[in-house]
């Protein structure tokens, strides 16, 4: 299933799309939940009452008049109120990249275990405007990746048993202030400022089923699900990223045993996971100094549109918006 959060006379929706149609939860089943906050928490007793509900519309079993062409909502996230958001780092490529064209060696450390950090779960948002204020114009940037979100409780996961714990997957847009974020890990902490004001997630979250062709074996010494899905982002109409969700060297369900050592997870928590090869400005501005010194740098501008696609997961549209302010946490540095 494709599970959509969306916003109608300023109340949270949940339903499910088919044929780009948009059925509200409560049409497969009248004692299910309307928000994703409640489905989640109760996942493993609805997905299959939810999952018959939406073969009967499909198959034509079953009929409503209460569809709803998505095109006319705005979309939330999927998860519109996460507890909590962890990034990863889980693509060998990005990480390698970055280190070479900052003339350092490869980390042998990332072999040994994955690593993430916490962003902000409060700046969730879904496809629509990104508002940035003056100094995360410095650097502006975008990071494709996927997401998953935990549906159920649970504490010292292993990995072979992870993917149980995952709801589905869904597009990640990490947008990142650079230079906020690479003045404050001069402190070694962080990126903090340089991540916190926004992150896209959606435009739905789409369910393991759907996903089952197109899952491949993990990367040798690996453990866990992985899934050939093509990933690619274009700003303003131009590709300028190319990936593949199945080059994640740590998988999903390796995060999440590394995540969940001593720790309760919690259904609604999201798990990014990390930049796919080439799928930043940083890296690609890196790559393309490293190979020429007349290289212009490119960085996101105010009205630039950024579009995400992973094949099945739909596409992920958001503008950048210019916040009318001329306030700098930058000009405020002291000495």
């Amino acid at each position: 299933m494709k599970l959509v959060s969306y916003l109608k006379d300023e109340q949270e929706y949940l339903a499910v799309l088919i044929n780009d149609l948009l059925y509200n939860i409560d049409v497969l089943h009248p004692d299910l939940p309307g928000t994703m906050s409640m489905f989640l928490n109760y996942w493993e007793d609805l997905l299959p009452i939810a999952k018959a509900g939406a073969s009967m519309l499909k198959d034509g079993t079953r009929s409503s008049n209460k569809a709803i062409p998505v095109k006319d909502v705005q979309l939330l996230s999927p998860v519109p109120f996460p507890v909590s958001c962890r990034d990863g780092y889980a693509f060998r490529q990005h990480v390698e990249a970055a280190r070479r064209n900052r003339k350092v060696s490869m980390i042998p450390e990332f072999d040994q275990y994955p690593v993430f950090y916490f962003t902000n779960h409060h700046s969730i948002q879904g496809p629509g405007e990104i508002k940035c204020m003056p100094d995360h114009f410095e650097k502006l940037d975008f990071e494709l990746e996927a997401a998953i979100v935990i549906c159920k409780h649970g504490r010292n996961i292993k990995a072979e048993e992870a993917d149980e714990y995952i709801g589905g997957l869904m597009i990640m847009n990490d947008i990142s202030a650079r230079r906020l974020q690479m003045e404050e890990m001069l402190l070694n902490l962080g990126p903090a400022k340089g991540k916190d004001f926004a992150t896209a997630l959606g435009p739905w979250l789409v369910t393991l089923d759907e996903l089952e062709e197109f899952v491949v074996p993990a990367k040798e010494n690996h453990v866990g699900k992985s899934w050939n899905l093509k990933m690619k982002c274009s700003v303003n109409g131009v590709q300028v990223s190319a990936g593949n969700l199945a080059d994640m060297d740590w998988t999903f369900a390796e995060i999440i045993e590394r995540a969940s050592y001593g720790v309760n997870l919690n259904p609604g928590d999201v798990i990014g996971s990390g930049t796919v090869g080439t799928g930043c400005f940083l890296e690609l501005n890196g790559t393309g100094k490293l190979n020429n010194p007349d290289y212009v740098e490119q960085w996101l501008q105010p009205n630039d549109v950024v579009e995400m696609t992973i094949d099945n997961l739909g596409i992920l549209s958001n503008t950048i918006v210019a916040e009318e302010t001329e306030w700098s946490i930058l000009g405020r540095k002291k000495g």
